[in-house]
């Protein structure tokens, strides 16, 4: 929540949400002057950055729909740069005008929907990865379920996530209140003392419900995902479709890792600033000092930027996404796309042949060992052979075996004679 610190002139707009918390603290070591305009110079940066590359992914995986590749994952993502666009386009804006002045001005409005909605779109980011967790264990463990369902099942899950997102953050909206300071109107979270038992337990489950919670659980299923990827490393029907759950995974897994890495730093400072809040209400002395004020902006710009981390990584780490922006640029830029070059597989096989006559079995194992070895090595370096699919297709239809039968001549006598 944004709002002012009363204490003296040397404190800038630091958003620190407390209850009626503005007396205490002092950052005399910091110039407010600088501040008010390198931290809106920075979040101004972030801003720009993020929305270029949140609206970019999103314009991909919409286009990616259109062509029929829709599936839940993909509107999962899909939700995950929504939400992030929210922060960058709603959020962002006013917390850096907030910071530029001196007093709160933007009105009863904003400071009433502007925390709820930026822990709103938080605790959706941190849902949505909790069930793409989920969604990616259930993809590598049986990837040929995965199979395109209508939009109106998939609206679904980001609706409910939504919901819950919006619910669990309703005291956030019903306790802000602009108030006369010293300096002028401050924006503060002032509970009422018919619901400071209730606010109580919420400071204490909220943390629990939103980043642990979600975010542990996200973490174990990408977890046994990665490891069912790694007991797959050979005999499989379709390599390509292991080499993609295993790169799909290695991404969501990096968008898990990032969120808890720079999350954590706003949530060590909310937690530190209401144990303060809760001693200052109950009359007794704190302990410890309030947090100081470089800690609490480090925490939100990063806080911030993981809505521009979020969409580089998804850029960068899925070749699906790195081709979708290569053929938007092309279309933007009003380029020709070139004609598809032809790949090498089942439409075009390239049959392994033994080049002399040999027994079956033996030459067959010996084929199947060396192509076991080829087999690993281009799983470790994401590249799929032909023959190899080919072989392994082949062995799951039984083709293979009749094509290189070396005395074809003496199995049809047999079946004549039955």
């Amino acid at each position: 929540m944004d709002k002012l610190s009363e204490n003296n002139a040397t404190v800038v707009n630091s958003s620190l949400d407390k209850w009626r918390f503005n007396e205490r603290g002092s950052y005399q070591h910091l110039d407010p002057g600088e501040l008010r305009v390198l931290v809106p110079a920075i979040l101004g940066v972030i801003c720009v950055l993020g929305v270029v590359c949140n609206l970019t992914a999103m314009v991909i995986l919409f286009s990616n729909a259109h062509k029929g590749k829709l599936s839940l994952i993909n509107s999962l993502i899909f939700n995950l740069m929504f939400a992030d666009g929210l922060v960058l386009a709603f959020t962002v804006p006013f917390r850096a005008a907030s910071y530029s002045k001196a007093s709160w001005s933007l009105g009863w409005v904003v400071c009433k929907t502007a925390d709820w909605f930026f822990q709103s779109c938080m605790a959706a980011k941190s849902f949505t990865v909790a069930v793409m967790a989920k969604s990616c264990y259930r993809y590598v463990s049986n990837p040929s379920k995965q199979v395109s369902i209508h939009l109106g099942s998939i609206l679904v899950v980001p609706f409910f996530i939504w919901l819950c997102a919006c619910s669990v953050t309703v005291p956030h909206w019903l306790f802000a209140k602009l108030q006369r300071g010293i300096r002028g109107l401050v924006c503060v979270l002032a509970v009422p003392p018919e619901a400071r038992d209730f606010m109580t337990v919420y400071v204490k489950a909220y943390p629990l419900g939103v980043y642990c919670a979600p975010l542990s659980f996200a973490l174990i299923y990408f977890w046994r995902a990665y490891g069912q990827c790694q007991r797959r490393s050979s005999k499989t029907q379709n390599l390509r479709t292991q080499i993609r759950s295993r790169k799909l995974t290695l991404m969501l897994f990096s968008l898990t890792v990032a969120m808890a890495i720079l999350w954590l730093p706003q949530w060590v400072v909310w937690v530190w600033e209401r144990h303060l809040a809760e001693k200052d209400i109950g009359g007794a002395r704190p302990i410890m000092s309030p947090p100081p004020l470089l800690l609490i902006l480090s925490a939100q710009l990063l806080t911030f930027s993981l809505s521009l981390v979020n969409p580089l990584i998804v850029l960068s780490l899925s070749e699906e996404f790195r081709e979708g922006y290569r053929g938007l640029w092309r279309r933007l830029t009003l380029r020709k796309q070139p004609p598809p070059k032809p790949k090498p597989g089942p439409h075009n096989p390239t049959t392994l042949k033994s080049p002399c006559p040999r027994p079956e079995t033996s030459g067959q194992h010996r084929e199947e060992r060396s192509l076991q070895e080829v087999d690993k090595a281009s799983l470790k370096d994401g590249i799929v052979l032909p023959d190899v699919e080919q072989f392994w297709n082949e062995r799951e239809t039984g083709s293979h075996a009749d094509e290189n039968d070396p005395v074809p001549w003496e199995h049809q006598n047999k079946e004549e004679n039955k």
